[in-house]
């Protein structure tokens, strides 16, 4: 594998730790600002619907630059963002950080999608792409608890700052390692916008954000939760958060493999299982050994979607694929942003810090629905071609010799 993907892996693992650190640092940030953990939650709202934007807005406009300028021009932006979150002397400037860094995000691993499956032979692409994703799913078990200890031992500016530290190697490994690519060519908006329409596609977007938002309605608040209603000592979030990173990495590899054989049944799986388990997840909060085991199935089961869902995003956005792609990621971070509000509503009107729970076994149960919804649309879509190309059989078969078109002999 060539060295290039090793920079674009760190890029990955530096933006996969900033988005999903904060969740770990929520009741820190927020007793430091003096707000609510429900206003605290805005920061993961804001970078979610930060990437849900930036990610078709600066994909677009990257194909306007070569992609090595355009990648290093997106970590240039996640460097800011984090040191602005770093240095914020209000709430209302680290919110902006935090937007600043998501702009980033989204084109980050569409454009670098693109350049990892350029770097090598044909047959070798979906590997190289997993290589750069490596970068993500490891800093859910690495970045983020070693960030949220950081944070809750020597302050969570200080972790923000090591981001921004990341941002930095990232940056300087795409520079040195990654070669000049041709610049591509021009998008034509129309014919990448036209994979919109299909219904299949917006299905597919729709089941991400609900399916998703399943998971982070519980993951946003964890640490609150943990410590007011299992009992588990502050310190103990970091390994917890462990715990849901490994479920995260063994989801999406299951979810990986098993998408191309069965796609379908695998969604209907991990979102009927994922459904469930948020549900129980209201009862195990209060014992500490089911509480971990219940935050490592959600990893599981959340991620085993992001595979398929994915996949059905690609197989039905024709000719559009790396914007659909980087909306997808958008659509992954809108659920981000629906479920901590939703889970910051339930937990600000009194109703606890499970209450979130419930919220996303109500989303991941949607998302299940309109996958039965998308599947029944898909079969009928194919029964008229099939009837047609029946009755057209049936109907030469019964044609007599006069019935049939002459046939010129030359």
């Amino acid at each position: 594998m060539p060295l290039a993907l090793l920079a674009l892996a760190i890029g990955a693992f530096g933006i996969g730790t900033t988005e999903f650190v904060i969740m770990g640092l929520l009741p820190e940030v927020a007793g430091d600002y003096g707000v609510s953990i429900p206003t605290a939650g805005f920061l993961v709202t804001g970078y979610a619907l930060g990437v849900m934007f930036g990610a078709p807005l600066m994909t677009v406009l990257g194909t306007r630059v070569p992609r090595k300028r355009m990648l290093m021009l997106l970590m240039g932006l996640f460097i800011i963002g984090n040191l602005i979150s770093a240095l914020a002397p209000a709430f209302s400037v680290m919110l902006i950080g935090r937007v600043v860094a998501s702009l980033a995000h989204g084109a980050f691993f569409g454009i670098g999608s693109v350049v990892a499956a350029d770097l090598v032979a044909p047959d070798k692409k979906a590997g190289a792409i997993a290589m750069m994703f490596t970068g993500l799913t490891v800093a859910n078990v690495v970045g983020v608890p070693l960030g949220t200890l950081v944070g809750q031992t020597a302050g969570w500016r200080v972790t923000f700052a090591v981001v921004a530290a990341l941002g930095v190697v990232g940056l300087a490994g795409v520079a040195k390692l990654v070669p000049d690519l041709p610049k591509p060519e021009g998008v034509r908006l129309r014919h990448e916008l036209a994979a919109f329409r299909n219904a299949q596609v917006l299905l597919a977007m729709a089941m991400t954000v609900l399916g998703f938002g399943g998971v982070f309605a519980a993951i946003t608040y964890i640490a609150p939760m943990m410590t007011h209603t299992a009992g588990f000592a502050e310190g103990s979030v970091t390994w917890l958060l462990v715990l849901f990173g490994l479920g995260m990495v063994g989801g999406n590899l299951v979810g990986g493999k098993f998408a191309d054989r069965a796609l379908m049944p695998m969604l209907y799986t991990s979102l009927g299982g994922l459904a469930v388990v948020l549900a129980l997840f209201t009862f195990t909060a209060h014992n500490k050994i089911a509480a971990a085991v219940t935050i490592a199935l959600i990893g599981a089961l959340g991620f085993a979607t992001v595979p398929p869902l994915q996949k059905r995003v690609l197989d039905h956005a024709h000719g559009a694929p790396t914007l659909a792609s980087a909306v997808n990621i958008g659509a992954f971070n809108l659920g981000n942003a629906l479920s901590a509000w939703l889970g910051g509503l339930v937990i600000a009107a009194g109703l606890g810090y499970t209450a979130p729970n419930w919220v996303g076994a109500v989303l991941a149960a949607a998302a299940l629905a309109l996958a039965f919804l998308s599947a029944a649309l898909e079969r009928r879509a194919e029964t008229p071609t099939t009837a047609t190309a029946t009755a057209t059989a049936i109907a030469t078969a019964d044609a007599g010799p006069a019935d049939r078109p002459a046939v010129a002999h030359h």
